[in-house]
């Protein structure tokens, strides 16, 4: 995201969009993909109460986060742009307020991947992991990414 200084993420978080909703998508290709039509959209609070549920040295996915909306909803499966996004408002919005924090560094992306939209960027997440007790590697020669080793083994059940 850019600007971060200039944003308020706790209102962002705060705003519903008019949210949860249900979208039907037609397109062959997305529903072979996605395993459905039924889309689900969760707001953007609905996935700070979810990250705020894992407790220390536990981890979980966007796409762990993902499936448990569509699940507990009914749908298909959930909208992924939007949970990308609504994960980095919480971030933000944590990293802003001065208590009451949510522990967005436990959510990783795809594979436990580190998250570089977070706060601080993957330095920042690798460290608070680290403190966690959680081995950080280094994928790739060109295009470096982060990983947690063997997230799997830590993943916060939903």
């Amino acid at each position: 995201m850019a600007n971060e200084d200039k944003k308020d993420f706790n209102a962002m978080l705060a705003d519903s969009k008019d949210m949860p909703k249900f979208q039907t998508i037609t397109d062959e290709k997305s529903i072979e993909k996605y395993g459905g039509g039924r889309m689900y959209f969760a707001p953007p609070m609905d996935y700070d109460r979810v990250m705020r549920l894992v407790p220390f040295g536990k981890l979980l996915t966007v796409g762990t986060i993902r499936d448990y909306f569509a699940n507990t909803s009914g749908a298909d499966f959930t909208e992924p742009i939007t949970a990308g996004i609504f994960v980095s408002i919480v971030a933000w919005a944590s990293y802003q307020r001065k208590d009451d924090k949510t522990p967005y560094w436990r959510t990783l992306k795809a594979n436990g991947e580190l998250n570089a939209k977070y706060p601080g960027g993957i330095e920042a997440q690798k460290e608070m992991l680290e403190k966690e007790g959680h081995t950080i590697i280094q994928k790739g020669r060109k295009n470096i990414k982060y990983y947690v080793k063997d997230f799997e083994s830590v993943l916060f059940p939903l």
